[in-house]
């Protein structure tokens, strides 16, 4: 891999993010959802999703020729080693569907299983959050820092349901029903890029989902990092980006999160 100016690239990324959010936004005007398309019963895809990837991908091809892809609508041929770029053209794609934010435009760039830079741009609230290796966090060109929240009891929390849970839906909401009597309270907002982009801006002091893909989360991942979070999977290992367990917080309420869930998580219950 070449020698990398980490910070140039990154809002040369803003810039073909925010084509992709403009044609969201245009779309969201007019959409038909007639157009949907199913890849599961809950889990669904549109024509828009789709056309942003395109978009983006043509983009991202001319900043940086070398690198391969990771997507999640699979319209490029896609990379698993090296320099590649992971991109989610339309992270919440249910919630724009029934126009309701969050929903974003999400690209990060990895080197093998490595985190180099991340975007997360919200199309209706126009906040585009940021951050590249050893630079910081940021949105809309002010720094980010996570909260100071040190106990689960003065914490604002969130959670993502996965598409796949009949197997640990009972464990999950087991969990669900600790956090809320001893907290804030719990969100679910339908966008895995927002949750870790709200934690990583104070706004939440934690984020717990299983089974999610590495274009759910890349970006966020890098941004939440660079703003001081702190990231493990349910067994306080860092196998988090593997999609199967993610624990993502402000770092103070941490270890806490980790001994409420593992009461409750049963490993044989979710292989």
């Amino acid at each position: 891999m070449k020698n990398l100016d980490l910070a140039q690239l990154c809002q040369q990324v803003i810039t073909i993010a925010q084509q992709g959010v403009d044609f969201i936004a245009k779309e969201s005007l007019t959409f038909d959802s007639s157009k949907i398309e199913h890849k599961s019963p809950i889990d669904m895809v549109s024509y828009v999703d789709k056309e942003s990837e395109k978009m983006l991908v043509a983009g991202l091809q001319q900043l940086l020729p070398e690198a391969g892809f990771i997507t999640e609508e699979g319209t490029v041929a896609q990379a698993t080693q090296g320099l590649k770029w992971v991109i989610d053209p339309l992270d919440g794609t249910t919630n724009f569907m029934h126009n309701l934010a969050p929903f974003s435009v999400c690209i990060a760039l990895m080197n093998d299983d490595e985190v180099l830079l991340g975007v997360v741009y919200e199309v209706q609230l126009k906040e585009c959050f940021y951050a590249w290796k050893n630079g910081g966090a940021w949105c809309n060109g002010k720094p980010i820092k996570v909260s100071g929240a040190k106990k689960i009891a003065d914490s604002l929390l969130v959670v993502g349901f996965p598409y796949q849970m009949e197997n640990y839906k009972t464990l999950y909401f087991e969990i669900i029903k600790a956090l809320v009597g001893n907290s804030h309270g719990v969100r679910r907002l339908g966008s895995a890029a927002a949750d870790l982009a709200y934690v990583a801006c104070g706004r939440l002091e934690a984020y717990m989902e299983f089974n999610i893909h590495i274009w759910d989360m890349a970006a966020g991942l890098i941004i939440l990092e660079e703003a001081g979070g702190r990231v493990t999977d349910f067994n306080n290992t860092h196998q988090h980006r593997m999609g199967k367990r993610l624990l993502a917080t402000c770092g103070g309420v941490h270890d806490e999160m980790l001994s409420l869930i593992q009461q409750h998580w049963k490993e044989e219950i979710v292989q």
